[in-house]
């Protein structure tokens, strides 16, 4: 498996990273490795972009009513 080494990191934020390893009862190494794969597994923006582009051709010519009246009904009702 390949290892990465990060040099010149803050003693504050590794301070910080060591307290979240220990409330998450892992490695300071178990933390960092969970913090890096959640990272890597975020839509890029181009990602998001594509997706966001795909939904609106989905969604294109629809009509949607206007929700004005239901939230102002909803409102009053409280």
């Amino acid at each position: 498996m390949a290892q990465l080494l990060v040099r010149d990191l803050d003693q504050k934020l590794i301070g910080r990273l060591k307290k979240k390893a220990k409330d998450n009862r892992r490695s300071l190494q178990g933390e960092v490795k969970v913090i890096l794969e959640e990272a890597a597994e975020q839509m890029t923006m181009a990602e998001f972009m594509d997706k966001a582009a795909q939904i609106r051709k989905r969604l294109k010519g629809r009509r949607f009513s206007d929700s004005t009246d239901l939230i102002r009904e909803d409102r009053d009702s409280r």
